[in-house]
């Protein structure tokens, strides 16, 4: 199976193994794992409903798919937020440069000002 479908819970409750996730769905489980496996979700909320709309869907392909794309378009998304990330980050020292340059232009006019009236 596909390293990327093996993290789909990587961070999240260490009681439910990935692969026999992708098992349950694919009804490749026997009875009995089936009923310990539905145990363990009883005491997850999210891996459960996780679970729940996973199951719902009619090709049993499907889900192994969907989780690729999933992952391939939230690797876009942070992509994206970081590149965004960092332009703005350039924009933000652009008006502190800017706001460096007014002060010491307002002191040396402020100085030049004293100085000729101090004379």
């Amino acid at each position: 199976m596909n390293d990327d479908l093996l993290n789909i819970l990587s961070n999240s409750n260490k009681d439910i193994d990935n692969q026999k996730l992708m098992d349950y769905l694919s009804d490749k489980l026997s009875a009995e794992e089936k009923h310990e496996f539905e145990k363990t979700l009883l005491d997850s909320g999210l891996e459960s409903d996780a679970v729940e709309g996973l199951s719902q869907f009619k090709n049993k392909k499907s889900p192994q798919a969907f989780a690729e794309e999933l992952n391939r378009n939230l690797q876009q998304q942070l992509q994206k937020k970081k590149t965004a990330k960092a332009k703005r980050r350039l924009k933000e020292f652009r008006w502190l440069y800017v706001a460096i340059a007014l002060i010491i232009i307002f002191i040396l006019i402020a100085f030049i000002i004293v100085s000729k009236f101090l004379k």
